[in-house]
């Protein structure tokens, strides 16, 4: 394990959090694994329901999809507590609707047991871990995870260890891979809506049940810097065996960070890899700054002071300084709402006049300590309580708090500030936090806020967190907390599957049919005449297999391409430029349509201009002609449409015919009147000419001119 050779910290961890490039990550004792989250191009995982996504919004839903209301609960684990993060979800009076789309049934709906594992998931996650050479676990326990924010209809997750103790290889030395398990997807939330009587979430059912793969790292990494490595070597072996889906969504790295004076904090919505490690350096600082806070706080309480290193802590002082906090900070929450009645803030007006009450929740001794919104060097927001007591109070559902380091502002006047420490019977030293919500929710959010300003006294806590999003990226890499890291009550055995037993034989299959890494997908490449660029481009693509298919004899039911012909439209927009001709999805468009049109192009059947309209053509054609008609059906319709090519000679006519008209043009531009001359040219041949031909042609003639 890494604490193995982290020494025990008995100095305070220096370092400025206003310049988290320069925070030293081996002088902070830092930690930090890798979790990736990756679809699998499989059916679905417990249902044989094909994985599909459905592009709509809420209001985009047809309406003959049904709709199912349901309200979730936490219960007791196999061991008989309730887990944390299901206690605190419960308490949260959501409801949830759920709108089943065509691939989710009875399963998706939790009114019918679960199938076994699907076969083609289960293969793809062992080739996975062959591929990092983990062990596979002898015999599959799939397990029920609690969940009960409503992103499964059941209230739990269903997840199979797989493999263990595998490892990948970066610059820095191996990272190793403690788990690998498969798992399905949650749904997809579409909305969440504000009632009198809690919130309404919706969400689509076409996500839940999707098989992923789930791969933890050891906390093998040693920079912010490494995790961004790792994570792209991850994500390149998952593209590589080309059994893993792609595009938006696709795959999800959550980080798990902690240094010294610090937790491990679980950190999700890492999608673009390249915010990696100014998300790391930004939760070092936060950990930092909140390890300094919480000194500074037992300091003026007279409490023993935090050690610099977890592994330091005393059970025995922690408890002793809980009970301190909540003896300072008793949860005393006062209605305030006749103080705000003639409010000069919109905000308050409106929700007072809607029912909505202003709470408020003294803070003793947090004056000056719950911060106001500054920036680091990079312009990302510094740590500040105050974040974190918003971050708590959002968790129950409201638009966040006022607190008195930032008032008066957003419409509350000093007058009214004023009277709220008059009523509250606020000193100096003291601090005090407003939430403007429904009564239940504002004491929820600031029984939130009180929690945290307790913990504060503490270590931070253990918690999943979320990158802050804004217009789909992330804002400037902070992050916000979603709820406390789930313990081991959360998982217990799933009774309705068999326990699946890897027979050796199937393992032995799996190790001697590996896909082949990126360096030989390169290799193999490279025997081929095409350009470094078309080389690079077809491996990030993933046509790589695709390419090959069409260069060797039959591999696309025509003879074999020429190499750059046929990289160069798996590359080019052709595909989706006839799918746009056609009115029909490009996933619909065959590559064997593609590599006939190529074919028939290098053949001389048909012009360049014509690929496209004659592909449309061939999708719109009532009864598409059978594989031996094809190259007669595509000549017939280019002779017809006007895209047969035009003799040699015929080009040549038209060639000389356009130089001898713009002669002066000619002599002016030099070689650069190809360009404008091409239109011209195949104009005057109607389109029946191929490009190709007419440029070389140009270009030959007006050299000898020169």
């Amino acid at each position: 394990m890494k604490d193995d050779h982290v020494s025990v910290i008995n100095m305070e961890p220096w370092g400025d959090v206003s310049s988290p490039d320069n925070l030293n990550p081996e002088g902070l004792g830092f930690m930090c694994g890798l979790e990736i989250h990756q679809q699998l191009a499989t059916g679905k995982l417990h249902s044989r329901m094909p994985s599909e996504l459905y592009d709509f919004g809420l209001d985009e839903i047809p309406k003959n999809w049904n709709r199912s209301s349901r309200k979730l609960r936490a219960a007791q684990g196999e061991s008989g507590r309730v887990d944390i993060t299901a206690r605190f979800e419960s308490r949260r009076n959501r409801s949830f609707v759920y709108v089943q789309s065509p691939n989710a049934g009875l399963i998706e709906l939790d009114e019918a047991p679960p199938l076994d594992h699907d076969s083609g998931a289960v293969d793809t996650v062992l080739t996975i871990a062959a591929m990092m050479h983990a062990k596979p676990v002898s015999s599959m326990q799939a397990m029920r995870k609690t969940v009960v924010d409503g992103s499964n209809t059941s209230g739990f997750q269903r997840t199979t260890l797989v493999a263990t103790n595998g490892f990948i290889e970066s610059n820095l030395g191996d990272v190793g891979v403690d788990v690998i398990c498969l798992e399905e997807d949650s749904a997809r939330k579409l909305e969440t809506k504000s009632t009198a009587n809690g919130e309404l979430v919706y969400y689509t059912l076409d996500r839940l049940g999707m098989p992923l793969i789930e791969i933890a790292t050891a906390p093998d990494i040693q920079t912010p810097d490494h995790a961004k490595e790792v994570a792209l070597v991850l994500g390149t072996l998952l593209r590589d065996t080309r059994l893993v889906r792609r595009g938006l969504g696709s795959i999800r790295q959550d980080l798990n960070v902690s240094i010294a004076c610090g937790v491990r904090v679980e950190i999700k919505g890492c999608q673009d890899l390249d915010w990696i490690p100014k998300i790391i350096k930004i939760e070092m600082a936060r950990q930092l700054h909140m390890y300094r806070l919480a000194n500074q706080l037992r300091e003026e309480a007279s409490l023993p002071e935090l050690p610099p290193d977890r592994r330091l802590d005393s059970i025995p002082v922690e408890n002793r300084v809980a009970l301190s906090t909540v003896s300072r900070l008793p949860l005393e929450i006062s209605d305030l709402s006749d103080l705000f009645i003639h409010s000069s803030s919109d905000m308050i007006q409106k929700s007072l006049s809607s029912g909505s009450v202003v709470l408020a929740l003294k803070l003793p001794g947090f004056s000056g300590k719950i911060g106001s919104k500054e920036l680091d060097e990079n312009g990302a927001q510094l740590p500040r309580l105050g974040r974190e007591l918003a971050s708590s109070a959002k968790q129950a559902g409201v638009a966040g708090i006022f607190h008195s380091d930032e008032l008066p502002a957003y419409g509350i006047t000093e007058i009214e500030v004023n009277a709220v420490i008059k009523q509250l019977s606020i000193s100096k030293a003291d601090a005090f936090a407003l939430c403007v919500a429904p009564k239940w929710q504002a004491e929820l959010a600031l029984e939130s806020v009180l929690l945290r300003a307790r913990a504060a006294f503490h270590r931070i806590p253990g918690e999943v967190r979320n990158v802050v999003i804004r217009k789909g990226s992330p804002e400037d890499g902070t992050t916000t907390a979603m709820r406390p890291l789930p313990s081991g009550a959360r998982m217990y055995p799933e009774t309705d599957i068999q326990v699946l037993h890897l027979d050796s034989k199937r393992w032995e299959k799996i190790c001697s049919n590996l896909p082949m890494n990126r360096e030989e997908r390169k290799s193999r490449l490279e025997k081929y005449d095409i350009s470094s660029n078309q080389l690079d481009a077809l491996l990030g693509g993933e046509l790589d297999d695709l390419f090959i298919s069409g260069v060797i004899d039959g591999g696309l039911s025509t003879p074999v391409l020429p190499s750059k012909a046929w990289a160069s439209i798996l590359l080019d927009n052709s595909r989706s430029e006839i799918a746009k001709e056609a009115e029909i999805q490009e996933s619909k468009v065959p590559w064997k349509l593609l590599a006939l049109l190529v074919f028939a192009r290098e053949e001389k059947i048909i012009t360049r201009e014509g690929i496209i309209p004659i592909g449309k053509l061939y999708l719109t054609n009532s009864t598409p002609p059978l594989f031996e008609d094809q190259i007669s059906w595509v000549s017939e319709i280019a002779e017809l449409e006007g895209f047969s090519p035009a003799n040699t000679d015929l080009v040549e006519q038209a060639v000389d015919s356009i130089l001898i008209e713009r002669d002066d043009f000619v002599r002016e531009r030099g070689m650069a009147a190809v360009g404008p001359l091409m239109g011209m040219v195949m104009g005057k041949l109607g389109g029946s000419a191929d490009g190709k031909l007419v440029s070389q042609m140009l270009l030959e003639k007006i050299k000898k001119l020169q």
